[in-house]
């Protein structure tokens, strides 16, 4: 197929394909979705060979939440019956950490639901990123507290963050029919804030919420324009409680036309397989690891995963293998942080942020999505978290 064939090279080469070439993989057939995994999957072990990043996810605080984020258990009116506590001690979500990291865990993400951190809540998170980092030698420690207020993004730095998670999740176009209570620009400046301190970026999406391949295709590209350094695609969990309870769009086959039309976009990031994949991909879940290079282990902020061993096997089953402490994730170009000085161009033909081309282009008028067929709700794999931080039972690592 030319398309994949000019995909792949573009990739190689980190070349911004075109809107028109990142919407024809969206509408490739199941007939053709092998091909688009294999082509998908060369630029992935170009840039990252086999090896699989493990994450770990650790809530610092769970529910309570005043902002109204429609897919959301933890958002303001949620009647999803999740855990609901305050922070964590730092003794605590050190212990929490420490199971993750055991499990083969290489980066522990720090989150806390609300709009965003307090100057309070920044010594807290930083008194925890330090027993951590004391603890468990060679661990990363990303943040992911909500919008960013001036200069705690240098504190976390200074705390010993390596990194910061703030989603666009959707694209600006549809942002105010998933969220009212903060802005598409509220979230776009919290993730500038992280760069500028020096933290590695970290910004992704969600699929799944009755979005239009336009929509996807706006928010990848608006992401590649951001340049984080890892891109997590999660796949909406629909909580029964939630605005979108019973949004089930989602089949296997489109989940992994999502995750391959983001490596091409975004080549040389690491791409997390983030929420949900248990839930859409299922069986499938080994074909993603051919296109992103990156998951959660174990369980997810309020719901549950597949379990920590479990990945573990898939992983090697697959003929992957796990990412250790001491070998580096991005390729050097990006690890050397040369992709974020904002000189030169870095592999693109435009100039500009890293490997991009000029901003695209204004699309032609949105048209309504075409009618898709929804896939079958599986609310049997939708778990509430019972166990882990802020429980008495042991952690699924």
């Amino acid at each position: 197929m030319d398309l994949l064939n000019t995909l792949v090279d573009k990739g190689l080469r980190r070349e911004l394909p075109t809107r028109e070439e990142a919407l024809a993989v969206l509408a490739t057939s199941d007939d053709d979705l092998l091909d688009v995994v294999a082509a998908a999957g060369k630029v992935r072990r170009h840039w990252f060979g086999r090896r699989v990043k493990l994450n770990y996810l650790v809530n610092l605080k769970s529910g309570l939440c005043p902002e109204d984020c429609s897919y959301c258990s933890q958002r303001l009116g949620s009647q999803a019956g999740i855990l609901k506590y305050t922070w964590l001690k730092p003794g605590q979500a050190s212990d929490a950490a420490a199971a993750g990291v055991a499990g083969g865990a290489k980066r522990v993400c720090l989150v806390a639901s609300g709009r965003g951190p307090t100057d309070r809540d920044v010594d807290r998170v930083s008194e925890t990123i330090k027993a951590i980092k004391e603890n468990n030698e060679g661990v990363e420690v990303c943040a992911c507290l909500g919008l960013l207020s001036d200069g705690q993004a240098e504190r976390l730095r200074e705390a010993g963050a390596d990194a910061y998670n703030h989603n666009l999740n959707t694209s600006e176009a549809t942002y105010g029919e998933i969220t009212t209570t903060h802005t598409y620009a509220d979230r776009v400046d919290t993730v500038e804030k992280a760069h500028a301190a020096g933290l590695s970026a970290c910004s992704g999406l969600i699929a799944g919420m009755g979005e239009s391949d336009e929509d996807l295709v706006d928010v990848v590209f608006s992401l590649r324009e951001l340049d984080p350094d890892s891109v997590p695609v999660n796949f909406l969990i629909p909580f029964e409680g939630t605005p979108l309870g019973k949004e089930w769009n989602l089949t296997p086959q489109r989940c992994l036309r999502i995750l391959a039309m983001t490596r091409f976009v975004c080549p040389d990031v690491e791409v997390r397989i983030a929420g949900g994949r248990e839930v859409h991909l299922r069986t499938m879940q080994p074909l993603a690891l051919h296109l992103a290079n990156s998951i959660f282990l174990g369980d997810y902020l309020t719901s549950e995963g597949q379990a920590g061993k479990a990945d573990l096997e898939m992983i090697a089953d697959a003929g992957f293998e796990v990412e250790g402490t001491d070998q580096v994730t991005l390729p050097e170009h990006r690890a050397a942080g040369g992709c974020h000085d904002g000189g030169g161009a870095c592999g693109s033909e435009g100039g500009g942020v890293c490997g991009s081309a000029a901003a695209p282009e204004a699309s032609e008028p949105r048209t309504a999505a075409e009618p898709r067929t929804a896939a079958e709700p599986r609310t049997d794999l939708v778990a509430v978290r019972r166990r882990g931080a802020g429980t008495d039972l042991a952690p699924n690592a």
